[in-house]
């Protein structure tokens, strides 16, 4: 990975195996091409000045979207969201597994922030996450990708950093833990997504036609990822 500068902007270049160039401004606001191998850094410098305008609208549009950004705190009636859901948290002493979803609240066991603090309380949340998310996701990438025309070799949920997905040439696909805090059409969103990726490893308009394909309306999802994404964390 190579950091470059043009005037103003400042970006980072991932050499690849694909056969286009690519931009995207990732979670955290980093500004991110994702070029061939054999592409001159003449060749990416230019490609990023004829973005220029979508890469400083992308970026005010992230700013505008980490403004939502919410720091909870692990004690009694603290929210935390599922399935697009906000559950008030409850601090339950001696409960025999670390994170439980019943009676409409996530009961937390209360010796855990006692002991490992904050992060432990984080971890337990993760887990949670990720071991409904795998049984969820599963069961979705089961029914889409038939319709996608793909073929799954593996699937995990785990955690990705900045990246809501991940899809490889050899036919595996990951989805961030966070993904299970938002609505059911938000994660099938995100699950299209990736299964499209199989067909094309870029976001050309040829990519976005294969996820309009099966999912007319996901401008409106994928929107709603834009403005309420930042929000979804432990």
């Amino acid at each position: 990975m190579k950091i470059a500068h043009d005037k103003d902007l400042t970006y980072e270049v991932v050499r690849t195996r694909r056969t286009t160039a690519d931009i995207v401004v990732e979670r955290d606001g980093r500004v991110l091409v994702r070029a061939p191998r054999q592409l001159t850094e003449q060749r990416i410098a230019g490609i990023v000045q004829s973005r220029r305008l979508w890469i400083y609208k992308t970026l005010a549009e992230w700013r505008d979207a980490n403004a939502t950004r919410v720091l909870r705190e692990y004690r009694n009636g603290e929210g935390f969201l599922y399935l697009g859901r906000s559950y008030r948290l409850q601090l339950k002493a001696k409960q025999p597994a670390p994170l439980l979803l019943k009676g409409g609240r996530f009961c937390l066991r209360r010796e855990l922030i006692d002991s490992g603090g904050v992060e432990a309380a984080k971890a337990a949340f993760q887990a949670f996450y990720a071991a409904r998310g795998l049984e969820r996701i599963q069961k979705r990438v089961d029914y889409f990708a038939p319709k996608v025309g793909v073929t799954v070799r593996r699937l995990t949920v785990r955690e990705l950093g900045n990246r809501w997905g991940s899809c490889s040439s050899k036919g595996n696909i990951a989805l961030h833990w966070k993904c299970m805090m938002a609505p059911a059409s938000v994660i099938d969103y995100l699950i299209v997504h990736e299964l499209c990726h199989l067909h094309h490893l870029d976001h050309t308009d040829a990519f976005w036609n294969e996820v309009d394909k099966i999912m007319s309306d996901y401008r409106d999802r994928k929107e709603w990822l834009r403005k309420n994404g930042a929000a979804m964390d432990v």
